[in-house]
């Protein structure tokens, strides 16, 4: 079944991305907010999970799902799909190249199959439960590795900032107290993307706090599946509080960083 669930995340993801790149209007704009006035919507957010969720819902149509834009049902078949069409929309709005298609397929509760859609950068990442995680680019198909672990001072680590200003200020507030302890950080805007370019190597870890299931159900897959870490707080899941990935070493020194700086709550200075 996994495999079945896999193909269906993969069309699903290919279609909405080509529809997100070969469709955006020249004249793009927000449609609506969600958390706060800069938290935008726009017209080919909404566009992409309709395609999404007729897919996928006119091929299971007992699965649930679960979906940014409020696409949401419930199912009988154990099985649920978790769906963000357009992770990176403010990129997306600015024609900024870092945004992606996410889909994951749950069965029972636990992640069985995931893809990732990259249109701009011309790239396919998916992973199977148990079956490793995947690229694919016009040059062809690659398994995925981390990077060796570095030392975490010669660590590239990527990060998010959350749309709420309360929640943006203890980021930042974070991120100035972990930049001087690591090789750089990157910040690019899509929590998707990050995950898949920690499993890929372009990244040594990455980590955010305020993230929604859909930002990360199809990146955690695939980055476990490519052989790193992922997790939460010390001993959790990733989960809204805090995300955390990376390569072996550098998780071992990251997640208790980040929990000893308070990457997991707002209150700071």
């Amino acid at each position: 079944m996994n495999a079945e669930l896999l193909a269906l995340a993969l069309e699903a993801a290919h279609r909405a991305g080509r529809l997100l790149r070969d469709g955006r209007p020249a004249d793009l704009g927000v449609k609506a907010t969600k958390s706060s006035p800069i938290d935008v919507v726009t017209e080919m957010d909404l566009a992409a999970e309709r395609l999404i969720t007729g897919f996928l819902t006119g091929r299971r149509p007992d699965d649930a799902l679960l979906g940014e834009e409020g696409g949401l049902s419930t199912g009988t078949s154990g099985v649920r799909w978790i769906v963000d069409p357009l992770d990176g929309t403010v990129n997306y709005l600015y024609g900024l190249p870092q945004w992606a298609v996410s889909i994951a397929a749950e069965a029972d509760g636990e992640t069985v199959a995931a893809a990732v859609e990259v249109p701009m950068r011309g790239e396919t990442y998916w992973a199977v439960r148990g079956g490793g995680a995947f690229r694919r680019t016009a040059a062809g198909e690659q398994a995925l590795r981390p990077r060796p672990s570095p030392p975490l001072d010669q660590a590239l680590i990527g990060t998010g900032f959350n749309y709420v200003a309360a929640m943006r200020a203890g980021q930042a507030a974070v991120a100035a107290r972990l930049v001087p302890r690591v090789r750089d950080i990157r910040r690019s805007g899509s929590a998707a993307v990050d995950l898949c370019d920690v499993a890929g190597g372009r990244l040594d870890g990455f980590y955010e706090r305020g993230l929604s299931p859909w930002d990360f159900a199809a990146g955690d897959l695939i980055v476990r599946e490519a052989g790193a870490r992922t997790g939460g707080r010390p001993g959790g899941r990733p989960d809204g509080d805090l995300t955390v990935a990376a390569s072996e070493g550098v998780f071992a020194e990251l997640q208790p960083l980040l929990d000893e700086l308070g990457a997991w709550h707002d209150r700071h200075g």
